[in-house]
């Protein structure tokens, strides 16, 4: 199993900019603390190699050491006495990492003897402990200063971009009048705008395109009606026989097809609008069921009053029992659960274009499509659904599991209508 870890725009922001902030507080801090210590060393050092000089006069004028000086100390440092031997005078530090350093000055006197003073400087190792301190005071400072700003930016980034995609998804569901630029709103002109632009005008030219389509399909269709009824009007008054009979089962065909693609245009227009009424369900699938597919089996686990167009409904139906019967196996089960509605066959289940794509017109669920059908019954009744507010889905059963494989579809009806806008209410489907 894949893991993965979805994280907002948000945090990913305010990290990105917390982690910058970080790296130049630890990077200046660095710096100022380097330069600090340095300054001070190097301060420390004049100052033991000013009181050398003045410790090396008095010793020279009165004989004796000052400044806590001392001559010839044997805990001179090898350094000192090398550069002294070199008639030089010298400074050394000696840092034994136990507190602030330890300062050493040395200067050879005209007897050949070597006059040294050495101390720690440790007012001065406390400012520096100090300035460490306000440094990372600071560093803190920029990091929770930086994830907040980055709380604030990547927080108004990310409500316009949610914002843009709720109103896409309602554009994806068919409602014409979103656009996603008047959908984030905001005075602040960025890149979501230009996105947002160009989502609305890939809409507007695809829903141009798909209006285009859906006209010249209807007009076909529209066309085709009159001529079709005529032939299936002249069919009848043929003399009774094997010929007549064919003639007549494909006029009638011809005119099935002709009335489901006026229907799939008219769903496509998002025109539609349902008639409602108060219904049980159960009792409702019951009656429809054992007139289109009387062997089907019905279980009503639990019955439940839905507010929904018997008439589409009654359309939804019978489309699953004639997809079931037609390219699925029997038996074919239908199971009533509250709102929830399921159609299963036993046969080979339905295809991956189909469960990956969803339903498509005149594509079916057969390899070998001759006398197969037009695939639009399943396009119909997810038209027809998304008019009843519903949600229809498709999946196939575990081969394995209870009652071997085959082709399951669920319409899940919704709890309120949908509105007199055709606003649709949100349906919470389960994995």
């Amino acid at each position: 199993m894949k893991f993965s870890l979805r994280t907002g725009l948000r945090w990913k922001v305010s990290l990105a900019i917390a982690g910058v902030g970080a790296l130049v507080a630890v990077a200046l801090s660095l710096v100022v603390h380097n330069a600090a210590r340095v300054s001070m060393l190097n301060s420390s050092r004049d100052t033991m190699d000013e009181r050398v000089q003045i410790a090396q006069r008095f010793y020279e004028s009165t004989g004796k050491p000052m400044l806590r000086a001392k001559v010839d100390d044997p805990a001179l440092p090898k350094q000192l006495r090398e550069a002294a031997a070199l008639g030089l005078r010298a400074t050394y530090l000696q840092d034994n990492g136990n507190g602030p350093p330890e300062v050493w000055a040395s200067v050879p006197l005209r007897n050949g003897k070597i006059l040294s003073i050495h101390g720690r400087f440790k007012d001065r190792y406390d400012i520096l402990t100090d300035l460490d301190r306000a440094l990372i005071i600071g560093s803190v400072s920029v990091v929770l200063g930086g994830t907040a700003l980055g709380i604030l930016v990547g927080g108004q980034l990310s409500r316009r971009l949610r914002k843009a995609a709720t109103a896409a998804r309602k554009l994806a569901d068919g409602d014409p009048d979103v656009r996603v630029r008047d959908a984030i709103g905001g005075r602040v002109r960025d890149e979501t705008d230009d996105l947002a632009r160009a989502v609305d005008g890939m809409a507007e030219a695809l829903r141009d395109r798909l209006e285009a389509e859906r006209r010249v399909t209807a007009d076909i269709a529209h066309e085709l009606r009159t001529p079709v009824t005529g032939l299936l009007t002249a069919a009848e008054l043929l003399p009774p026989g094997r010929p007549t009979e064919l003639v007549r089962d494909r006029a009638q065909a011809m005119r099935t097809l002709v009335e489901d693609v006026l229907e799939v245009a008219r769903l496509d227009s998002f025109a539609e609008r349902a008639e409602m009424q108060d219904i049980e369900l159960g009792e409702f699938v019951e009656r429809r069921v054992r007139a289109f597919l009387p062997e089907a089996r019905v279980r009503v686990l639990r019955s439940a009053y839905v507010s929904t167009d018997p008439r589409r409904l009654e359309r939804i139906i019978g489309n699953l029992l004639a997809n079931a019967a037609k390219h699925g196996k029997p038996p074919v089960d239908v199971t009533v659960e509250g709102r929830v509605l399921r159609v299963r066959d036993h046969g080979p289940g339905f295809p991956e274009e189909l469960l990956r794509e969803g339903p498509s017109r005149f594509r079916t669920g057969s390899e070998d499509r001759a006398g197969q059908g037009h695939g639009l019954g399943l396009t119909i009744a997810a038209g027809q659904a998304r008019v009843l507010g519903a949600r229809l889905t498709f999946r196939n059963a575990d081969p394995d599991g209870e009652g071997g494989g085959g082709a399951v579809a669920v319409l899940w009806l919704p709890e309120s209508s949908p509105t007199n806008t055709g606003s649709f209410p949100i349906i919470q489907v389960p994995d």
